[in-house]
């Protein structure tokens, strides 16, 4: 017998706007927001949905209360963002059980300018840390959610 393929892996992360956050987390890794207007219009036509299942941004359709992002490649994980109606971090201050680790080979200097653009898509620098020669700086995102930048 054959071993199975390995799965793709997806992070899904709950959150009170998952729009702005996916806009977010596209610029900060470089990544794509993905766009299912069409997929919607056809969902719509087909009567699988409502309009009250969607929103419009900027002219176009999007699912209501989920938004994603991709790297434009297919090399890193899918993130997908999802409204979730109990509270999240940016309302109720919990420790992450699980958190993204940005790493960059370029060293401090590189890291730094990474920080600053992070800051000025609405992040937030937390604290510095360092173990041995290994370097980061712990942030959060528009809604509180933790990760390294190393």
């Amino acid at each position: 017998m054959n071993s199975p393929q390995p799965p793709t892996i997806q992070i899904a992360v709950d959150c009170a706007d998952p729009h702005p956050l996916a806009r977010f987390w596209a610029a900060a890794l470089h990544y794509e927001l993905e766009d299912h207007h069409d997929q919607i219009e056809q969902l719509l036509a087909a009567g699988a949905i409502t309009t009250d299942d969607t929103i419009e941004i900027g002219g176009r359709r999007a699912f209501a209360v989920a938004a994603a992002c991709r790297h434009a490649q297919g090399s890193g994980p899918r993130l997908l963002f999802q409204h979730v109606p109990e509270a999240t971090r940016s309302e109720v201050r919990v420790k992450n059980p699980l958190h993204l680790d940005l790493h960059h080979l370029e060293g401090d200097e590189f890291r730094e300018a990474e920080v600053a653009r992070l800051i000025e898509l609405g992040a937030t620098r937390l604290w510095d840390g360092q173990q041995g020669p290994q370097r980061w700086v712990t942030m959060a995102d528009p809604e509180g959610n933790e990760f390294c930048v190393a």
